[in-house]
């Protein structure tokens, strides 16, 4: 069982900026992918960005350029540098992470932060 701890989520005005975090815990050999999706009501959910072991990244083409993807291997953890936020980023986040136990594959998912943006 891998927890996935969020932070980070809240109310921001358009253009201003928040930073999400998500902190992985529990038993794993190793961490492959790591990433955030969204979903907005009535939305179906979206890879918003992701990292793989390697440190490559992939970014919706809604937020190239003014998200930021970022982790940090030797604590387990995930940032989401959002800034220009828009109206249309209001959703909630949720962090997912792909983990090996032996050699099995498995995924984790957070329970989601709620990102507001008001215009």
């Amino acid at each position: 069982q891998v927890q996935l701890v969020e932070s980070g989520g809240g109310l921001v005005q358009a253009g201003g900026s928040l930073r999400l975090s998500c902190a992985a815990s529990g038993s794993f050999s190793s961490i492959n992918d790591m990433g955030w999706y969204r979903q907005a009501p009535g939305n179906q959910r979206e890879l918003v960005a992701s990292s793989n072991s390697g440190g490559v990244t992939d970014y919706a083409d809604s937020v190239k350029g003014r998200f930021t993807i970022s982790r940090d291997n030797a604590k387990n953890t995930v940032h989401l540098q959002m800034n220009t936020l828009k109206p249309e980023d209001a959703a909630v986040y949720t962090c997912t992470v792909g983990f090996k136990r032996g050699r099995s594959s498995f995924r984790s998912w957070g329970q989601g932060t709620q990102v507001t943006v008001s215009s």
